[in-house]
């Protein structure tokens, strides 16, 4: 299973989290399938990549709490629904 998470880097007290498409059984800060967005906390920005998102949410990943609410703010899941309702 794939699910959407929240990779950790930069250097100390300043935080990047790149968003990333990982398997579950991988470790946080393992080997990632495809980055597919940036998410800067100390300024709270937002870099997301919503084709490649939309598409590992057709194909059934999960997001994290804290990537689903990242993207909730940024309208994905709107989207999301549209597209799903103009396929089936």
């Amino acid at each position: 299973m794939v699910k959407l998470d929240l990779k950790r880097c930069g250097r100390k007290q300043r935080a990047v989290y790149p968003i990333v498409a990982i398997d579950v059984r991988s470790r946080r800060e393992g080997r990632d399938l495809r980055k597919v967005g940036l998410f800067y906390p100390i300024t709270n920005q937002t870099y997301l990549n919503l084709p490649a998102i939309l598409d590992f949410l057709k194909k059934g990943a999960q997001p994290t709490r804290t990537v689903h609410d990242i993207s909730k703010k940024a309208g994905i899941f709107t989207e999301f629904s549209l597209n799903k309702t103009k396929f089936n």
